[in-house]
């Protein structure tokens, strides 16, 4: 009887960091910093430093950060954001708090990020910014976009809520727009113990407004300049983070040792593998693998004692919430298939050699059959 090899085990990530965890979580405690606080501002320097920017402002979560990235660029009713169809709906989220328009553009049929060659015939006069994602956690070519973006004086934002410690030609992401954006949900590669999110920027003065806005409104207290919110990191979240943050380097090379192991061990099945483009140094949040026969695998799998996912059956625009956008069936073809075909497998660090052997031995019984 074999063992069965879970989606992601974040208990066995946390395990070994339990003492350190537990001490930064007494500290925040003995100092009673349960909202921002000094350990959410060390987190703050620590993460903007990781990321080699200037400024980084803790959110509560990811969609928050989203939401305040727009308020930055002032968009709001009557506007539009280019974006991609093929994310998780907080994406667009953000657009939508505002009153703007998501406005989509498929993507490319190897990486699933947005398609550069797509996004001038998407613009009109509308058109207040570009949000592509660096989905699964490989960066998205940024230079074709950012080059789309100076010529029109759009502004880029980008989404890298999978995408921590991801490198574009050996930089890593979060700085070449005017801002990125990060969540650290539990199951992303640096997740927290709960909810939470960043916005990391170079500009001074987006920095100072995103941290008004966090927290109401305000930079002194009882005085609100404009209509804010309550988005602010909680302290346990930032001291858990920053022990964590130190450990992100060890566990991205990790997932690039896991995700170079599935591919020797899957190389020569009808699987389509996933590919890293000469720009990425992929994070590898996910291992999407692509198959027409993607349900079919997926009960195979889970009825052997293998976790997998999807990531993500619905493209948005053919969401109910966006009914109203007026997109229809066959709009996005590429992203469309990738919705039928993608199945997310085991990649995160704590994986052994056994389990990922399993993982192809079960994948192979079934292209047997």
């Amino acid at each position: 009887m074999h063992e069965p090899v879970p989606y992601f085990d974040l208990a066995a990530q946390i395990r070994p960091l339990r003492k350190e965890i537990d001490a930064a979580i007494a500290k925040t405690l003995d100092n009673c910093s349960f909202c921002l606080g000094p350990d959410v501002a060390q987190f703050e320097k620590d993460f903007a430093a990781f990321c080699g920017a200037e400024h980084a402002v803790a959110f509560n979560s990811g969609t928050s950060a989203l939401h305040v990235a727009m308020l930055l660029l002032n968009i709001g009713p009557g506007d539009e954001v280019i974006t991609t169809p093929f994310t998780f709906v907080a994406t667009s989220w953000g657009i939508s708090y505002v009153g703007a328009k998501p406005v989509y553009v498929d993507i490319d049929e190897q990486t699933f990020n947005l398609d550069p060659k797509l996004i001038e015939r998407a613009i009109t006069p509308r058109t207040k910014a570009i949000l592509p994602v660096h989905l699964y956690g490989h960066p998205f070519d940024i230079n074709p976009i950012l080059a789309i973006s100076r010529k029109y004086k759009l502004p880029l934002v980008e989404d890298a809520a999978q995408a921590h410690a991801a490198k574009y030609h050996g930089k890593i992401v979060g700085t070449f727009g005017a801002m990125s954006c990060f969540s650290f949900y539990p199951g992303k590669n640096l997740g927290a113990a709960g909810e939470g999110g960043a916005l990391v920027t170079n500009d001074k003065t987006f920095a100072a407004r995103a941290r008004s806005l966090r927290e109401h409104g305000s930079t002194v207290r009882y005085y609100h300049d404009e209509v804010g919110f309550n988005y602010r990191m909680e302290g346990l979240q930032g001291a858990v983070l920053g022990v964590k943050l130190k450990h992100l380097s060890k566990w991205t090379e990790a997932r690039r040792r896991n995700a170079h192991r599935l591919h020797q061990l899957l190389a020569g099945t009808p699987l389509q593998l996933p590919l890293e483009a000469e720009h990425a140094g992929s994070a590898w949040h996910l291992y999407v693998v692509r198959h027409p026969r993607r349900d079919e695998l997926k009960r195979h799998l889970e009825a052997n004692g293998i976790g997998c996912a999807l990531h993500y059956p619905v493209p948005l625009h053919l969401q109910k919430c966006y009914a109203t956008l007026g997109y229809k069936p066959g709009d996005f073809p590429v992203a469309e298939k990738a919705a039928r075909e993608c199945l997310s497998l085991p990649i995160y660090p704590e994986l052994t050699d056994e389990q990922l052997q399993r993982i192809a031995e079960v994948i192979k019984d079934f292209f047997g059959k």
